[in-house]
Formats: structure tokens, C-alpha cells, sequence
């Protein structure tokens, strides 16, 4: 069975129709990451394509081979992102009717790009889960074809050209390629192609920690369903991955190797460091787990490949990404430091341990008579000198924690940092994710209503297609039973901060 299945994949991509409409992208060599990794490594620039992502390959491959009447009805997508650019570019090749549903939430770049293309645009709901409800009642209607983003054999054949080109590009001179994983479908396809012809080169998908379906499936033996998915790297943003996708995972994959958003955003720097490309957070993916693995393993004069896969970025996201890559790259380190409330403490505290490092973030905040506590972001070398920094402090007798990898940190306390009114009651602290759209913060707050009292709110855009929202609430331990269930009601993902140690210091 396993025979058989890599030999109908390989015939497959080998005569996958792809070249009518996408290009064979360059594997470039990055000599500046090459010489501070100690490996060589390759960038294969998908990032290139025509519509600026891989994905035109598979669409158009699946696209191209209809028969005739399945053609006339024309084909129909869901999608917010690259896929849908994909078979919007591919139906217009080809002269074919497209319709792409989009969440009402998608960004107007992303909507205009694909009408620019010729398909016909509904929009539908604030997350992908109804648009592709929406989707199905018109294929229902209509009889046209969808063109699935992953889990069907010609997608998944037509990406997988991609490692048809990486082997001959390379001359076979490669020991490990890394691939970015959403639902599979180019990981799968590169998978069993390099494995049949070259079953040595190490296959090493990377996911983003809060969306890890892929992961969490092959560890569990089955597919697994996430409740959510994280909202930065929205290309690869699935919470089930197909059933032929995890299928070729299970057999071909080597290893699938989880990172951060931070980690992300220093991938996003190194590629522009490189090519001075701009990819998504998508897109560069594959280099932030092939930097962490060459890290783990303490690799060597290896030759390793990672896929640009997409550069379809906001460009108000860019400060965010700007703000995330010090961490990412472990430059910037994090720390609440409480110093007496005493005459000079905060002169010695800076003269001391501060003066004559590279500050990033000071904030100083009275906390009652006998203490102040500080929010404050260093220059680090490595991780090493972040540790140090911290046991320095505590033998000089400033108690500190190390807020570095606290979210909630990073993404609000740090712009905000104040204080409580010593009349406010049991204040519960959460964050919510809701769709960015116009008017969305508005009935955000509207659906919060006036039952309770807000104690605390913090908003700000990251130029994503979804807002991140802080707020505390005055909740009665009486009323915290209608407050959860409220909760439940309000369908946005939150998360609870009540007990995060960077809420109880700062605010």
C-alpha cells in the first residue's frame, strides 16, 4: 500500500500542470545566516510566485485538470488568504467562472486582491468556520466545484512540485528541508516526493505553538481537532488538518518542531536580513523552526532548505513584528524588579545595574509606602546574560521576575502601565480576541453591556484580522456564575489573566 501510494504521488507531481501559471522559484543561498547558523543554508523563494504564494500550484493543478462540464459550472473556494488569490489566478487562466467566500472580517487588501483577479467575492461571518458554511450552500445551489486549500490528491500533487525542484536546484546536495504545515497539503506532497527519490533528507514540518494541529494529531495517532487556533501566522491557521494530508505526515515526516511568536517574528527579520523580502508570518515559518532545530541539535556544516512560503503581509502589522523580534531573537529581556520606597533606592537601582546597558521599556510605578516596582527591558547577548542579570539583582537585593515569555506582558502591560483604585472591588482580569473590522471594537463593547463595571481596558490594533482586547471587571463573587456564562454567550476567544504575576505588579 505504501509502495503504491508513493508511486501514484511521484507520477503525480511529475506531471502536475502547474507551469501554465505558476514559475520555478529560485533556491537561494543566504550567506549571512549561513555563517551565523555554521550551516548553508538555502531559501526556496515561493514567496515569488505570481500571487506571492505557494499555493497557486495547487489550486491551478486541480483547476486545470476538470473535465469540461465541471469547468462550465465553475469553481468555487473559501478562504481569506493566499488560497483564495490562488484559485482566483487560476480560474482567470483558464477562463473559468470563481467565487471566493471570505469572512466579513477579512482585511480590504486581501478582498481587493482577489477581485482585482476576476472572482466574484462573498462575504460571509468573522472567522473562516462560516464562510465555509456559507460556502457549502452554494455549491449546494449552484453545483459548482470547490477546490479544497489542502486535502485532495492534485492540490497536494501540485505543491508538491516544490521539492521536485528543490532536489534538482540543489544538485541533491541537501540533509534537511523544513516546511511550513496548515492543513499538509505542501508538506504531504514534498514528503513522499523527497522520500522516494531521496529517503535520507530529513522532512521537518514547524507549526506555530497555538496552532499545532498537525502535531498534536501525530503525536495522538489521529487527527485532533483544535478548540482554537492562534491568530498571527493566519496562513497556517487550521484546526483540523485532512485526512490524506495527515496520512502522508504519518508516513513521511520526520519531525514536527512547534514555535513562537517571538521566534516568528525574528524568522520575519532574517529573511528580510537576507533577501530584503518581506514575508508573512506564514512564510517564514519553515526558517524559525530550522533556526531552532539547528539550535537543539547544535548542527554543523549541514546544508539545510526552508520554504519562503508566502508574503502576503499586512503592512500595519509590521510594527508589531518590529516590537516581537528582540525577544524572538533573544536580545531583549523582560523583567518586573521591586525596589524599596526609599530616598536614592531608584538612583542606585539605575547607576547600579542599568546604567550602561541599551535600554528598551522603563516604567516606574508607586506601589503603597514601603515599595515601587519596575517595568523594565534590557539588551541581552543571549540567554545567558538574561539569567545573570536577574541573579545579580537578587544578591543585590532587588526581588525580580522574569516577564520575557509572559504574553500578557508583552502584548499589553508593557504599554500601560498604572495602577488600582484603592475603591475598586473584585476585579477579574481577561483578554479577547474579537474580528477586526469597522465598528467592531463598538459592539464589542455594547455586547459587554452595563451589567457589570469595567475597571481596566486596553486596546491596540496589531493590523491583524483579529483585535486583542485587556479588560477588567468589577464581578461580585455572587454573580460570577451569570459572569461565566455570559462568557460562553459572547462567542470570542478570551483567556483569563486574573492570577498573571504582570497584572498583580503593574496594574
Amino acid at each position: 500500500m505504501e509502495h503504491s501510494q508513493m508511486q501514484r504521488f511521484v507520477k503525480l507531481i511529475l506531471t502536475s500542470r502547474v507551469y501554465e501559471a505558476a514559475i520555478e522559484t529560485p533556491l537561494e543561498e543566504a550567506p549571512g545566516l549561513s555563517h551565523s547558523l555554521g550551516n548553508r543554508i538555502l531559501l526556496k523563494r515561493e514567496d515569488l510566485q505570481p500571487v506571492f504564494s505557494f499555493k497557486l500550484r495547487g489550486a491551478y493543478n486541480k483547476i486545470a485538470n476538470l473535465p469540461e462540464e465541471q469547468r462550465a459550472a465553475g469553481v468555487i473556494a473559501a478562504s481569506a488568504g493566499n488560497h483564495a488569490q490562488g484559485v482566483a489566478f487560476s480560474a482567470r487562466q483558464l477562463g473559468i467562472r470563481a467565487t471566493i467566500v471570505m469572512p466579513a472580517t477579512t482585511p480590504r487588501i486581501k478582498v481587493d486582491a482577489v477581485a482585482a483577479m476576476g472572482a466574484d467575492i462573498v462575504l460571509h461571518g468573522d472567522n473562516y468556520s462560516e464562510a465555509a458554511d456559507r460556502c457549502a450552500e452554494l455549491i449546494e445551489k449552484s453545483g459548482m466545484t470547490f477546490i479544497h486549500p489542502f486535502d485532495d490528491e492534485l492540490v497536494i500533487a501540485g505543491q508538491g512540485t516544490v521539492a521536485d525542484e528543490i532536489l534538482r536546484q540543489s544538485a541533491g546536495r541537501v540533509d534537511a528541508v523544513f516546511v511550513p504545515v496548515g492543513g499538509g497539503g505542501l508538506i504531504g506532497g514534498m514528503a513522499v516526493f523527497l522520500k522516494a527519490l531521496r529517503p535520507d533528507v530529513k522532512i521537518i514540518g514547524v507549526e506555530p505553538a497555538d496552532s499545532d494541529a498537525m502535531a498534536r494529531s501525530l503525536e495522538a495517532g489521529r487527527r485532533v481537532k483544535l478548540d482554537s487556533v492562534g491568530i498571527f501566522a493566519d496562513g497556517v491557521a487550521v484546526r483540523e488538518v485532512g485526512k490524506q494530508t495527515f496520512d502522508l505526515c504519518r508516513r513521511y515526516v520526520d519531525e514536527i518542531i512547534r514555535v513562537d511568536t517571538d521566534e516568528l517574528c525574528s524568522a520575519i527579520k532574517s529573511v528580510y536580513q537576507a533577501t530584503r523580502s518581506i514575508v508573512e508570518p506564514a512564510g517564514a515559518l519553515a526558517l524559525a523552526g530550522l533556526k531552532k532545530y539547528v539550535r537543539r541539535e547544535k548542527l554543523s556544516g549541514r546544508t539545510l532548505v526552508a520554504v519562503n512560503s508566502g508574503a502576503n503581509m499586512n503592512f500595519d502589522r509590521l510594527r508589531y513584528v518590529a516590537e516581537r523580534t528582540l525577544v524572538g531573537e533573544k536580545q531583549e529581556a523582560l523583567f518586573a524588579v521591586t525596589i524599596p520606597e526609599e530616598p536614592g533606592a531608584l538612583k542606585r537601582f539605575c547607576q547600579d545595574h542599568v546604567e550602561g546597558r541599551n535600554i528598551t521599556e522603563f516604567n516606574y510605578r508607586l506601589s503603597g509606602r514601603d515599595a515601587a516596582h519596575i517595568f523594565v527591558g534590557i539588551a541581552i547577548r543571549d540567554e545567558e546574560e538574561r539569567h545573570s542579570f536577574g541573579c545579580r539583582l537578587r544578591a543585590a537585593g532587588f526581588e525580580n521576575l522574569d516577564l520575557t515569555d509572559n504574553e500578557l506582558a508583552k502584548t499589553h502591560v508593557r504599554y500601560m502601565v498604572g495602577g488600582r483604585a484603592p475603591e475598586t472591588g473584585r476585579e477579574v482580569l481577561y483578554r479577547f480576541w474579537f474580528p477586526e473590522r469597522p465598528g467592531a471594537l463598538g459592539k464589542f463593547l455594547e455586547a459587554m453591556g452595563a451589567t457589570w463595571n469595567i475597571s481596566l481596558f486596553h486596546y491596540r490594533t496589531q493590523g491583524g484580522d483579529f483585535g486583542r482586547v485587556l479588560i477588567g471587571l468589577e464581578i461580585p463573587e455572587t454573580q460570577e456564575t451569570d459572569f461565566q456564562r455570559f462568557l460562553k454567550q459572547l462567542g470570542y476567544r478570551f483567556e483569563q489573566e486574573t492570577n498573571n504575576p504582570a497584572y498583580r505588579l503593574f496594574l
